[in-house]
């Protein structure tokens, strides 16, 4: 494989000379000064200038006329200037970029050297290389697979900086190739004619690009999957499924391209039935089993899968009187606004019921949530509650957030919550 660029990249707008003065708030200056990354359209007091373009860099000044801090001006985002340095005066160049991206692929240290202890891994390790706003690079993330980065876009900010970024990713992570994701709002802007997927360095390897978690091999559609391709944030709760399935018969709703259903199998799940909406998903989870045949724990699970709304199965399991040691419930995120988050407890709340009518007594019930919207607090509350009201007791065994390669530096970036819970019935308890 080759580190050739693309022509692709050589339509894009040239970084601007011209820096914004910009004068905000008193109370945006405050949140400013506080480290969050948003500074919105009504925060701004004034500029310079009236015709900022994405991307250019904007200065913030106190009253004094004093330096505060440097963003990027997003003119078509409500969010219209996106934070990346407080404190003295920098420059904001290549340089600056690769060090930024340099010092957020460290802080990842501690996952390299899992993979490194792991062992049996074929493959580079899967992981969040720059986790956006948490990283101080915000509307941009780096996705790692092996020797393959996706770099996605979730502003127009990035694209004059793009080649500063892409030689960032190159020099930090060892990549050989890659791919170029844009969010959805971003495809109806002016992309320089780029597309969602395009192989900007590099090229793709025929077939999918095969990574490793933990001693297990997995595959992304780096250029037309969900997200950048995987999952990566549940990576730890995977692990540790695995490492409690031994013996269990599990049911993994929601199972997407099959990460919990792949762990529990190679952690000596007895069977495992997997259930999803999404025949296409569910086609990569078989695949991601066969890439692990190889692992006698995988060889010997019986797995069966279910093309399937979760509540429309779950409920229909129930009827059957089946039950399971292990469940484990992943949903997609309920609450897309705040208008929506009343809905979404229900939803959970449901969830909780039907997971607890299949669980064995003593069984384990592992569920998540990615609702940002939805806090930590409201979920627990939401999934005890519901089980305590259809008759069960729930010991929590672990509470989980975001793993070392999601990290979170404001409230807005917290989205990822699980809970293992011990489930048992009231009747026993007595």
């Amino acid at each position: 494989m080759n580190t050739h660029r693309s022509d692709l990249l050589d339509g894009l707008p040239e970084v601007s000379d011209r820096r914004l003065a910009i004068r905000v708030t008193p109370d945006a200056l405050r949140r400013i000064r506080a480290r969050h990354p948003w500074v919105y359209d009504r925060s701004i007091d004034s500029t310079n200038h009236d015709d900022g373009r994405p991307g250019d860099v904007g200065i913030v000044f106190d009253k004094n006329r004093k330096f505060a801090a440097i963003g990027l001006w997003d003119p078509n985002s409500p969010i219209r200037l996106r934070m990346l340095h407080v404190g003295d005066p920098t420059t904001i160049g290549p340089e600056w970029f690769a060090a930024k991206i340099a010092e957020s692929v460290a802080r990842r240290q501690v996952l390299f050297d899992r993979h490194v202890g792991s062992g049996r891994a074929a493959h580079g390790p899967g992981y969040r290389a720059v986790n956006g706003e948490n990283d101080g690079l915000p509307a941009l993330i780096v996705d790692c697979y092996s020797d393959v980065a996706v770099v996605k876009l979730y502003s127009e900010i990035w694209f004059p900086h793009l080649p500063s970024i892409i030689d960032g990713v190159l020099a930090a992570t060892r990549s050989t190739t890659v791919v170029l994701r844009l969010a959805r709002n971003l495809k109806e802007r002016e992309t320089y004619g780029l597309d969602d997927g395009d192989v900007v360095v590099g090229e793709i390897p025929d077939g999918p690009v095969l990574f490793s978690e933990g001693t297990l091999t997995f595959e992304a559609d780096v250029q037309h999957g969900q997200k950048t391709g995987h999952f990566l944030d549940q990576r730890a709760n995977r692990l540790a499924v695995g490492k409690l399935a031994g013996g269990k018969r599990v049911l993994d709703v929601f199972a997407s391209t099959g990460g919990f259903t792949v762990h529990a199998a190679a952690g000596g799940a007895v069977a495992v039935h997997a259930v999803d909406m999404s025949e296409p998903t569910l086609a990569v989870a078989k695949r991601n089993l066969d890439h692990n045949a190889d692992v006698p724990a995988v060889a010997a699970c019986s797995v069966t899968t279910q093309v399937s709304d979760a509540f429309d199965a779950m409920g229909a399991l129930a009827r059957t009187s089946r039950k399971f040691d292990l469940v484990v419930v992943d949903p997609p995120s309920f609450a897309q606004n705040a208008a929506a988050i009343g809905k979404a407890r229900a939803a959970y709340a449901k969830l909780t019921k039907l997971a607890i009518g299949l669980i064995e007594p003593g069984g384990i019930l592992v569920q998540a949530s990615c609702s940002s919207r939805v806090t930590a607090t409201d979920f627990f509350e939401t999934v005890t509650e519901s089980a305590a009201g259809h008759g069960a007791e729930m010991t929590e065994l672990r509470r989980t957030g975001h793993d070392v390669d999601h990290p979170v530096t404001f409230d807005e970036g917290e989205y990822l919550k699980a809970g293992f819970w011990r489930v048992e019935p009231w009747a026993k308890r007595r």
